[in-house]
């Protein structure tokens, strides 16, 4: 196994961890595929149907994109259309937490916070379901067990609803057959006239692949793979953005959701505005030359709207430059450590590596705990953001060390990878490499912190409940100091 470390400025990072450290991140225990007997879930294996039983789960975590007008390569709304993909959709979905897993949902079950929001992945239960049913030669049922069909939206209209604002890129003209183009595409001004806060934002790539010239992958449907961009005031030139206004967005990537904020947490739209398409990342589709741009949907906060959290936390983790590795060899691990210097309240986990990563980890380490906060597969196809329930996002004091794992395989399993004889350092194309977490904080006062804390303990029936993600939630309250006649202070 090759490990690479990569340190920060700060030497403490060095320190050794305690031996009572919980993670189990650099072991990797996990099957390449999830196997349940039907029996242990009171579920006769005989009986299992596709009407009663598997479409339900189909229209929970399938139909969405698996549909007419979806962005899969397939529909499965009806027995028809998905008994001849039975025994594919067992092998996809018993993948469950790696790459090339269905649905595109990759968090390891048996670790860490497992409350995301918008989670369409498959429990135990549904998993025993489905692979009963293949095993048992996929039988249709009775017809009038089948749930009504669903109705979704159009491929056109927007997820999180009418937008207030739409903004669009500059058109981008892309060769069939081409290098992937990374680069600034531009500033798009906002056109606002006051500040306003935004509740939630969404974005899509609009090009002229028709639906019949599509290729069966995510990639052959899309030419962005994931953009990076900011926004602030312009300059009097209109021709830059006014560098200590700047803020930065949640990244679009390919297979990402829309983003909507937690109530206390607004982002900044600022008067006198522009986008800053600062880092696309362009590739070929391998059918035709295409034309494509991005539109960025806005939804605000009502006006007069103030957040109670107003500080994004500045925590990156990760590594974009600095990055050995090795040809033909699975298992490499990187490692990058940072100390939170606010208490800290974590929204989202977004690993982003490149086409030879397979997994990412975050982890808390505070005093003698080291503790998992989550793991997830990684598919570069298929990028996914994993957004914390509320009440269930990590409460980090400040001092945490954060702790980022990604691996990557670079021998010829990984399909991602297009040459596996080759060195590759760190770049912005697919074919070079990042190791970063794109996820996002909230930085918390003293007050915030203790009543977020308070929230979680009221929570909980007693203190044999523990909320990996609060090392601090059971801790006893300090009272306020008081001072002594010699000017000291004492609890």
């Amino acid at each position: 196994m090759q490990i690479r470390l990569l340190v920060g400025a700060v030497t403490m990072l060095m320190m050794p961890v305690a031996g009572t450290a919980q993670s189990i991140a650099g072991s990797d225990p996990h099957p390449a595929v999830h196997l349940y007997a039907a029996e242990e879930y009171g579920i006769d294996p005989t009986a299992v149907t596709f009407t009663k039983d598997v479409a339900p789960i189909l229209q929970r975590s399938c139909q969405e994109c698996h549909r007419v007008d979806g962005g899969a390569p397939m529909p499965l709304t009806t027995f028809q259309e998905v008994r001849p993909w039975a025994r594919s959709i067992k092998q996809r979905t018993a993948i469950r937490d790696r790459m090339g897993a269905m649905p595109p949902f990759y968090v390891e079950k048996d670790l860490g916070i497992l409350e995301f929001k918008d989670d369409p992945s498959l429990s135990d239960e549904e998993l025993a379901t489905i692979q009963a049913w293949v095993d048992n030669g996929a039988p249709q049922g009775d017809p009038a067990d089948m749930p009504p069909p669903l109705v979704f939206a159009k491929s056109d209209e927007w997820t999180i609803g009418e937008p207030d604002l739409v903004l669009r890129s500059r058109e981008m003209v892309v060769p069939a057959i081409g290098p992937d183009r990374w680069g600034d595409i531009g500033l798009v001004p906002t056109g606002l006239t006051e500040d306003r806060y935004v509740k939630a934002v969404e974005v899509r790539e609009f090009n002229d692949i028709s639906d019949d010239a599509a290729s069966g992958t995510v990639g052959g449907r899309y030419v962005f793979h994931h953009m990076t961009y900011s926004s602030g005031v312009l300059n009097e030139e209109g021709t830059g953005i006014v560098g200590d206004t700047r803020t930065r967005w949640p990244i679009h990537e390919v297979g990402r959701n829309a983003d909507i904020f937690p109530e206390k947490f607004g982002t900044l739209l600022q008067a006198n505005s522009a986008l800053h398409l600062g880092a696309s990342h362009i590739h070929s589709n391998g059918i035709q030359e295409t034309t494509a741009h991005l539109e960025f949907g806005f939804i605000f906060h009502p006006k007069g709207y103030e957040p109670e959290y107003g500080n994004r936390a500045p925590v990156r983790l990760g590594n974009g430059t600095d990055i050995d590795v090795i040809p033909g060899r699975s298992g490499q691990e990187f490692h990058a450590f940072s100390v939170l210097e606010q208490h800290t309240k974590i929204v989202a986990f977004e690993p982003h590596l490149h086409a030879p990563g397979t997994r990412m980890c975050l982890e808390a380490i505070w005093g003698a705990n080291h503790f998992t906060l989550s793991c997830v597969g990684y598919d570069h196809n298929w990028v996914r953001q994993y957004v914390y329930e509320d009440d269930a996002a990590p409460l980090l004091p400040k001092g945490t060390i954060m702790h980022v794992i990604g691996f990557l395989d670079t021998t010829a399993a990984n399909e991602n990878v297009a040459d596996n004889r080759n060195w590759a350092g760190g770049g912005r194309r697919s074919v070079a490499n990042m190791f970063i977490d794109l996820g996002y904080s909230v930085e918390l006062t003293e007050e915030q912190f203790q009543t977020e804390m308070a929230e979680r303990r009221a929570a909980m029936t007693s203190r044999n409940d523990y909320d990996v993600g609060c090392p601090l939630c059971w801790a006893p309250v300090l009272p306020e100091e008081s001072t002594t006649t010699d000017g000291g202070a004492q609890p």
